[in-house]
C-alpha cells in the first residue's frame, strides 16, 4: 500500500489581493503547521490576450510583491514556509492549474473570498474549471474559518462546560 501525502503537505495556494491574502493565510498557515507543510503562494496577473489590459503591469506587480510581503510575514508568524510566484496568463484558472501540476502541489487550497470580489475572481468558468479540471483536491475554506479552532488547539481547549457557547457566541 502507498504513502499519501497529507492534504496541506505541498498546497498551492492562490491569493488576488491584499485583504484576501490575509484572510487565506489565516485559514491556512495553521493547518500547514500542524502538518509541517510547505506552501506555494501565487498571483496570478490576467492577461488580456491582445487587449488592454486592465491595468498598467508594472503597478499590478508592484500589488503583487506587497501581498507577497504580506503573506511571507503572515507565514514566519505561523512558522510555516512558503514559497511565492507570480503568474501570468489569458486564463486564471487554467494557469493556477498549471501551476499546481508543475508544483506538484498536494491540493489547491484558498479561503472565501466573500461578497463581490470571490465571484469576481472565481466565477462561472473559473470556479468551474478549478473544481471540476484539478487533479488534485481543491479546498476552499469557509468564510470566518480563520477565527476558528485549527489542528492543534485542542491542547489549550478548557474543559469545563462553562467555556463555551453552543450558539456560537461568547461564554460570559
Amino acid at each position: 500500500m502507498s504513502e499519501v501525502d497529507p492534504l496541506f503537505a505541498r498546497p498551492l495556494v492562490p491569493v488576488s489581493n491584499d485583504a484576501d491574502a490575509a484572510r487565506t493565510a489565516a485559514a491556512v498557515f495553521p493547518y500547514l503547521a500542524a502538518v509541517d507543510g510547505r506552501a506555494t503562494v501565487v498571483h496570478v496577473i490576467e492577461k488580456a490576450g491582445g487587449a488592454p489590459d486592465k491595468a498598467p503591469l508594472e503597478q499590478r506587480e508592484e500589488l503583487a510583491e506587497e501581498l507577497f510581503a504580506d503573506v511571507r510575514e503572515a507565514a514566519a508568524d505561523a512558522g510555516v514556509d512558503v514559497e511565492t510566484e507570480l503568474l501570468y496568463g489569458t486564463d486564471v484558472a487554467e494557469t493556477i492549474l498549471d501551476a499546481a501540476r508543475e508544483t506538484d502541489a498536494t491540493a489547491i487550497v484558498f479561503a472565501h473570498r466573500g461578497g463581490r470580489a470571490w465571484w469576481n475572481l472565481f466565477s462561472g468558468d473559473v470556479r468551474e474549471t478549478l473544481t471540476t479540471e484539478s487533479d488534485v483536491p481543491v479546498v476552499v475554506f469557509p468564510e470566518g474559518v480563520e477565527d476558528a479552532e485549527t489542528p492543534g488547539d485542542d491542547d489549550d481547549a478548557e474543559t469545563s462546560d462553562e467555556s463555551s457557547d453552543p450558539d456560537g457566541g461568547d461564554a460570559a
